[in-house]
């Protein structure tokens, strides 16, 4: 089952608000949290403290939280990768090796007697998750996780993300990835720029990145990686369907109900012969056949626009189509939508036979 995450830093804030910030993310479905020990700052003794009932909280409201750890938090906690108790004792879920050992080490933690996860940085691109599969580790205890970069322009690149995506989720291993609110101001460092994994988020509304990367069917787990986040966009995103693509269109005033209601209730999915012009969804010319589809909006068509075909293109009445590229119009077609600018990206992400649908703009 695909999970929402969110993030808390010790230190940043009080230890009443992030409580509050847990209470409210639990309300609307997340059920994983982030948590950094590399950024604590010097009062460490206090820092674990409030750690350590920070992570009491989070198991009343069934939630589970990760720490970002190095080899340094290791020493100063009194760990070993033989001995990981200090972290248990924290009521961690798991431990992020932002920066990992040789390999042998990740293997024998992934059999430590607590069942903590051993969560591997995603986002080197290196053969490392084959090296530690390689010694023969126990895939139960093992997920992943990519990077965050709160420096502009720092993000990965899709490509790179894509190709670290498939390195672990070959193996089967749960993957996870951050996103950036657009109203939460901090992280864990003093740069504030946004905080995502993808540089290609960085300035789009926190459920465009969410379904993205949902999308890739490459990430289980969407995490937010800076604070606070509004109500507002927790609510969205636990609104959001994990699992099929839900496109934001704005409709044309005026339309029929019957193209309306192709639009919005009927399920969409690519054909397998794909054009390189558009997409086309053709059960509804199926389930409406013998329908009258007047022309009332044959205008020039634009990458994005929401097209249905009229009656004077005969057996095509009733057909769906998503514009991928700039196209004329023959005077048959109908343009009865467009989908919201900020997500016609997303149209380049599309396969033969992927499922979709629409949702009016609010």
């Amino acid at each position: 089952m695909r999970q929402l995450g969110v993030s808390v830093y010790i230190g940043n804030a009080k230890l009443q608000e992030y409580e509050n910030y847990l209470s409210a993310a639990a309300k609307y479905g997340f059920s994983r949290i982030f948590t950094c020990l590399i950024s604590v700052g010097d009062d460490k003794a206090k820092a674990l403290k409030d750690l350590k009932e920070l992570s009491g909280h989070a198991g009343t409201l069934g939630m589970k939280m990760v720490a970002d750890v190095t080899p340094e938090i290791f020493s100063e906690l009194g760990a070993s990768f033989h001995n990981l108790k200090p972290f248990y004792d924290l009521g961690l879920y798991g431990i992020r090796l932002d920066i990992g050992f040789s390999g042998i080490e990740e293997s024998i933690m992934s059999y430590n007697e607590f069942g903590l996860k051993i969560e591997i940085n995603m986002s080197n691109g290196t053969k490392y998750i084959d090296n530690i599969l390689s010694h023969k580790s126990n895939t139960d205890n093992l997920i992943g996780c990519h990077n965050f970069y709160p420096h502009r322009y720092t993000g990965i690149s899709r490509e790179h993300f894509l190709k670290c995506s498939r390195q672990f989720k070959k193996h089967g291993l749960r993957t996870a990835a951050f996103i950036s609110s657009g109203t939460a101001d901090f992280g864990p460092w003093p740069v504030r720029e946004g905080l995502c994994t993808l540089e290609q988020h960085r300035n789009l509304p926190m459920d465009v990145q969410a379904k993205d990367l949902f999308n890739t069917d490459l990430i289980d787990d969407v995490i937010i990686a800076n604070c606070f986040a509004s109500e507002e966009e927790l609510k969205l995103l636990g609104e959001l369907d994990k699992h099929l693509l839900n496109f934001k269109v704005e409709l044309y005033d005026g339309i029929p109900e019957l193209e309306k209601r192709i639009v919005l209730e009927e399920p969409h999915f690519c054909r397998g012969d794909m054009s390189e012009y558009m997409i086309r969804s053709t059960q509804s010319r199926v389930k409406y056949k013998g329908c009258k589809f007047d022309v009332f909006n044959a205008k020039p068509i634009k990458r994005g626009d929401i097209l249905i075909e009229s009656s004077l293109y005969e057996r095509y009445a009733g057909e769906l189509q998503v514009a991928l590229k700039d196209m004329g119009n023959s005077g048959r077609t109908n343009v009865v939508g467009h989908i919201c600018e900020e997500e016609l990206f997303l149209l380049d992400q599309i396969e033969p036979w992927h499922k979709f649908r629409f949702i009016e703009k609010r």
